[in-house]
């Protein structure tokens, strides 16, 4: 069987068992997804099995630490996981909802409602978390889930998606409406991309490379989630008991994903406070530093060793714990900087101006704007969503 026939098998299976979710009703598919997690957490060593058989190739394939970060999973992260699950069964149920409603002169009454997409294909790397929070919230939202990711995390992906299916089969909701497209061939994502009239919409979650690669060949339509250039501006009013914290916070928590920070910016009024504060706390959290001139000054009076940034730098997604620092003269020219290197993901400033705050949203053309608040909360757990898709920066 060709890729090409096999992915619209894969669809068509899809397609058909998404009836089940729509006839099923918002309490069965809540159901459905509070059995997933209970699953997911009763086949914890199942799933940690298969995840260390990921681990182990991928460091025999060499794949840096940022990646291996992604791709493992542990007992924390598959309760975190479980959680996002019975967070999004929670919510209230997305579909049947009236956005609008009138009645026209002639008497006939319109209804706009919320209604699903019906096949949903997600293409993404080496996070098999996503594995489950994109099913998840595609089953509530009453939408089947084409489920491709890489190869990286096959193992890992094939036993999640069993254990999901598996959750399903006592209930209402057909275990086909998750399907996972195998990754062995590099070949079944352009037949997913091509799709048009099998899939009804695809979604890149991953590198820049990746979600390029999505968007540029794909026939399906599809929605573009952005890769994470992120900064932090110290106004000249912050309050450094704040400021310190929140970078910290934004670029070591967890630098391996989109909404860790990859660089700071100071005003220049309170640079000669702040900085040494800055540069020697970065450092002693292992922050390998790349500095503009006046930033390498503060550097090289505390004998901390750095690089000076380059524009290629300032535009990085670094994923590791490596971060850019600079010093500006206003709050413009924080906004400048991050207009020309950001990827209109978060930006983040720390001020007790109003003002400065209210200039600084309404000049951020990005998908997040955080005030007085790291980075690493542009995320849907975070936000209350219970899980993501992604995070889109498109307009």
């Amino acid at each position: 069987m060709s890729n090409d026939q096999l992915v619209a098998d894969l669809a068509d299976r899809a397609r058909k068992a998404s009836k089940t979710l729509i006839t099923a009703g918002y309490s069965k598919r809540q159901g459905a997804l509070l059995a997933i997690a209970d699953a997911l957490e009763a086949n914890m060593n199942e799933i940690l099995a298969a995840n260390d058989l990921d681990i182990q190739r991928g460091k025999d394939n060499g794949l840096n630490s940022s990646l291996l970060d992604r791709l493992a999973l542990s007992p924390e992260r598959i309760k975190d996981i479980a959680s996002g699950a019975r967070q999004v069964a929670s919510l209230d149920d997305p579909l049947g909802i009236v956005l609008r409603q009138r009645t026209l002169s002639n008497g006939l009454k319109l209804t706009q409602v919320t209604v699903p997409f019906g096949v949903i294909g997600m293409v993404y790397e080496a996070r098999p978390n996503v594995t489950v929070d994109a099913a998840v919230i595609l089953l509530m939202s009453g939408n089947a889930a084409l489920l491709r990711g890489s190869s990286s995390a096959q193992a890992s992906n094939e036993v999640l998606v069993k254990v999901m299916r598996g959750a399903l089969e006592t209930g209402d909701i057909s275990s086909e409406v998750i399907q996972l497209i195998p990754s062995s061939d590099r070949d079944t994502t352009r037949a997913l991309l091509h799709a048009r009239g099998k899939v009804d919409l695809v979604i890149p979650r991953g590198s820049a490379d990746l979600i390029r690669m999505v968007v540029d060949d794909s026939t399906v339509p599809t929605i573009e989630t952005g890769a994470g250039v992120c900064h932090v501006y110290i106004d000249k009013s912050a309050d450094f008991a704040k400021a310190l914290p929140i970078v910290i916070n934004s670029k070591t928590h967890r630098p391996s994903v989109c909404n860790a920070a990859e660089t700071v910016l100071v005003h220049k009024s309170v640079a000669e406070k702040f900085m040494p504060t800055l540069l020697t706390s970065l450092h002693s959290a292992s922050v390998l530093l790349h500095c503009d001139e006046a930033a390498e000054i503060f550097a090289k009076a505390l004998s901390i060793d750095v690089t000076r940034a380059t524009s290629e730098n300032w535009g990085t997604e670094y994923g590791v714990l490596e971060m850019n620092v600079g010093v500006v003269d206003s709050l413009e020219s924080a906004i400048d900087h991050i207009a020309t290197f950001g990827t209109q993901h978060t930006e983040a400033i720390v001020t007790e101006d109003k003002e400065s705050a209210r200039r600084f949203i309404a000049m951020s053309d990005c998908a997040a704007v955080m005030v007085n608040a790291s980075t690493r909360f542009t995320d849907g757990e975070q936000m209350g969503f219970g899980a993501e898709i992604g995070i889109s920066n498109q307009k």
